[in-house]
């Protein structure tokens, strides 16, 4: 019987340690810096690479570390039945024209989808919702902002009666578009549809990693949790 074949490791084309490339990505996606802000703090600690490498590892491995991140959360959240997500679009704006950036925040915070469409009609809202659900399965409730939008694709998949609207009850997800906003400013915004897709969905998942409530729990507990958090990182195994 033939042996199974170890898969290639990712960055065996690369010079630099995939420690140094675990530090680029995450002192680039997870924090408020451009790619020379991140050029130069890694020269302070000895390392020097250019900028324009900061920019090819964070696109070469920023999605693959952010999809083994999403495939655990997933894999321990499809059987929660008592799942609440929050729902709303924010704009974004693209050589000067407004895009719409569609998330899904689950009832820890946690941003599940990302999704960018040039329209925000009842196509647009299926379309991202379809995504959400295949991928992450269905929760108990959906809170959605008043936009028409929600209610027809959801009469569409046949889930209406999950929906909640309700004044404040969507501040959860509001809230969310913080972290990116203020990451957005640092990048001096978006030029293309595919990079701010990809940037959107790589942000969301690192910082979900990283997210650890630090405003519910006590000093030590946040610092067990922080440690074990950039442990996992550095290893790989997130």
């Amino acid at each position: 019987m033939p042996r199974a074949r170890k898969p290639a490791s990712p960055f065996r084309y690369f010079n630099s340690s995939p420690e140094v490339i675990r530090l680029v990505v995450l002192m680039y996606v997870r924090f408020p810096r451009s790619l020379r802000n991140v050029e130069d703090l890694l020269f302070e600690r000895g390392i020097d690479i250019c900028h324009e490498t900061v920019r090819l590892w964070w696109n070469s491995f920023g999605p693959l570390f952010a999809g083994d991140i999403r495939r655990q959360r997933v894999s321990r959240m499809r059987g929660f039945r008592h799942w609440r997500w929050h729902l709303d679009e924010m704009y974004v704006k693209l050589n000067g024209e407004m895009v719409y950036l569609w998330r899904a925040v689950d009832h820890e915070g946690e941003v599940l989808e990302s999704y960018v469409t040039k329209s925000r009609d009842k196509a647009a809202a299926l379309a991202f919702m379809k995504k959400a659900l295949k991928r992450h399965g269905s929760p108990e409730v959906i809170t959605t902002d008043g936009l028409r939008t929600y209610g027809a694709a959801m009469n569409k998949l046949g889930n209406r009666e999950k929906q909640e609207v309700g004044r404040w009850a969507n501040n959860r997800v509001e809230n969310s578009h913080l972290p990116f906003r203020r990451r957005e400013r640092a990048m001096l915004r978006f030029r293309h549809m595919k990079t701010l897709q990809k940037f959107a969905s790589v942000h969301a998942n690192i910082h979900n990693h990283f997210s650890l409530e630090r405003h519910l729990v006590d000093r030590q507990t946040y610092r067990k949790r922080r440690s074990a958090a950039l442990a996992e990182w550095r290893s790989g195994r997130c």
